[in-house]
């Protein structure tokens, strides 16, 4: 096993359990290691302190499967790992019964560049880093013994795997589709979910609660959801007992699938459903100078930064459409803002979200409270020596 060195100083992140290890940490690697090999960490002057996954083309050089040093990394590692994965989840009674469920977090569950959805009977894997693809077919067998789903399908897809030297992998790794249209049901609402050519692993299951939040504050409220994708967000407000529901994305064939979504579902009212395919920063703009207003606006934006040096022209964005949408609320509505951008921390985010408050307060003397912190769900932990992981951050503000 290659031996990777650091340069000095750089053992401290290790020690405090942080997974990455960057390019200008590392001083050599002694000996020979191929893409997603096991080797060992090591100080500059030789102590032990980990074993990680080398990925020589990508800035993150190596990501750390394990601080015990002696510990094997081999098909009985991810088994253990995968099995208390899931039992952590099925520890949490507010999981329980769900037919989503993310099963493996990543570097959140101690397993770099592994991401495990279940969809009912079906488990979609994405595997992200160079470490996870050279354990594919233990992955994928320890998540069948951990879960009993013979249906595993890969979508390692993502831009980001092209960082690793990867090539995108897509398909069955064990069993085949079951013939029929993927459906769960979530908070009483049923949902397609598009495994194979879907966002993610074929749906956000990050915003369940969320998305549950919604239908408990929607009641006679008049919505717009911005960015709507396939429609989770509109069809718990109309399950709550909205008004009316607006869903706008610049997809169509997102609002052809949200459009379905709603016809899975009889006892929504579709007549309270309004659809518009538009890009939804000029389309905030037309509503604002038409003089429209809404009770519960929600803006559930794409990733505008993949990293902290995408980050100003992010916030850009973000005032924009927040800024935009405080104008659209009626006095006393409602705003659930989110930012899934991993180059903008939640301090930067409320930082960027009071601005357009501010902006919006100096011309009209409405004041912005926040009612609540939003995240992620309990099946997407954030490690506590791995901030990063929590991508998801949200607010629900009021305004007077």
């Amino acid at each position: 096993m290659a031996t990777l060195i650091l340069h000095p100083g750089k053992e401290k992140s290790v020690l405090r359990r942080h997974p990455w290890l960057f390019s200008g940490a590392v001083a050599q690697l002694d000996g020979r290691a191929r893409p997603g090999d096991t080797v060992d960490v090591v100080s500059h002057d030789g102590r032990p302190l980990a074993r990680a996954a080398w990925s020589p083309a990508s800035q993150i050089r190596a990501r750390i499967w394990s601080f015990d040093a002696a510990e094997t990394i081999d098909h009985a590692f991810f088994k253990r790992r995968i099995a208390a994965a899931v039992a952590r989840r099925a520890a949490l009674p507010e999981l329980a019964g769900q037919q989503g469920l993310r099963l493996v977090h990543a570097e959140s569950d101690g397993l770099p560049g592994v991401i495990a959805d279940r969809y009912g009977d079906t488990v979609v894997v994405q595997l992200t880093t160079a470490g996870a693809d050279k354990w594919r077919a233990a992955i994928a067998d320890s998540l069948h013994k951990a879960t009993g789903c013979a249906r595993i399908y890969e979508r390692s897809d993502v831009e980001v795997r092209k960082l690793e030297g990867l090539e995108a992998v897509t398909g069955w790794i064990q069993g085949e589709a079951a013939g029929e249209e993927l459906i769960i049901e979530e908070n009483g609402v049923r949902m397609t979910v598009d495994y194979v050519g879907g966002h993610k692993t074929g749906f956000y299951l990050d915003q369940r609660e969320n998305r549950r939040r919604v239908a408990e504050l929607a009641r006679d409220r008049r919505v717009l959801n911005c960015f709507c994708y396939t429609a989770g967000f509109s069809l718990q407000a109309l399950a709550g007992g909205a008004r009316e529901v607006v869903s706008m994305d610049s997809s169509g064939p997102a609002l052809a699938t949200a459009q379905r979504n709603l016809a899975l579902n009889p006892q929504l009212d579709p007549a309270r459903a309004i659809w518009r395919e538009a890009d939804v920063f000029a389309e905030l703009r037309n509503l604002r100078a038409s003089g429209e207003n809404y009770d519960l606006i929600i803006l559930d934006p794409p990733k505008f930064a993949h990293t902290a040096a995408h980050a100003d022209r992010a916030a850009r964005a973000y005032k924009d459409i927040n800024l935009t949408a405080m104008r659209l609320l009626a006095p006393g509505g409602l705003l659930m803002t989110y930012s899934c951008s991993g180059g903008v921390s939640a301090e930067l985010f409320q930082k960027i979200v009071a601005g357009a408050a501010l902006d919006v307060g100096s011309s009209t003397h409405r004041r912005a409270r926040i009612v609540q912190r939003l995240q992620g769900a309990a099946d997407h932990p954030v490690d506590l020596a791995f901030p990063e992981g929590e991508y998801l951050k949200g607010l629900l503000l009021q305004l007077d």
